[in-house]
């Protein structure tokens, strides 16, 4: 019986939440050099502005910065480069299908260690239109002033 691996957080790409309503999510593996895993595992990992595409049947993701590992000299590999995402070839084809038809976008959500391995959470997200962000910042002043309005009463 296998233990269930621990999940360690590693980046987050709160921008996402801001800008889309996040659909579905999915887990993918990335497929990276040996040292942008040290790299990612020592935390310096950047989502901003990082998007995913279908190309030729395979899922990649794009504008995702991996710091160069300082101890890695010649080994190291250009931070912006495109990466390949490991998905099932059924999932990528879905995706694809939602993304041409429903006017959707992939968007990487967070970067995890789930024990030894590196995933990417992606998440397939539908754009917010400015009321729409307008209105979620609304509910969040207004439950933020309710909790604030509690606490003063309990106190």
């Amino acid at each position: 019986m296998r233990k269930n691996p621990s999940v360690k957080p590693i980046a987050q790409n709160r921008q996402a939440y801001h800008d889309y309503f996040v659909l579905e999510k999915f887990e993918a593996g990335i497929e990276l050099a040996g040292t942008e895993v040290k790299s990612v595992r020592m935390g310096r990992v950047n989502l901003k502005d990082s998007f995913c595409s279908v190309d030729g049947g395979q899922l990649l993701v794009k504008g995702m910065h991996i710091s160069p590992y300082e101890q890695g000299n010649i080994f190291n590999r250009d931070p912006m480069r495109t990466r390949r995402l490991l998905m099932h070839k059924k999932e990528i084809l879905r995706l694809y299908g939602q993304v041409r038809q429903d006017g959707c976008t992939i968007v990487p959500l967070s970067v995890y260690l789930k024990g030894p391995l590196v995933k990417v959470q992606i998440g397939l997200c539908k754009g917010k239109k400015l009321y729409d962000k307008r209105q979620a910042a609304a509910e969040r002043d207004a439950e933020r002033s309710i909790r604030r309005r509690l606490a003063e009463n309990n106190a």
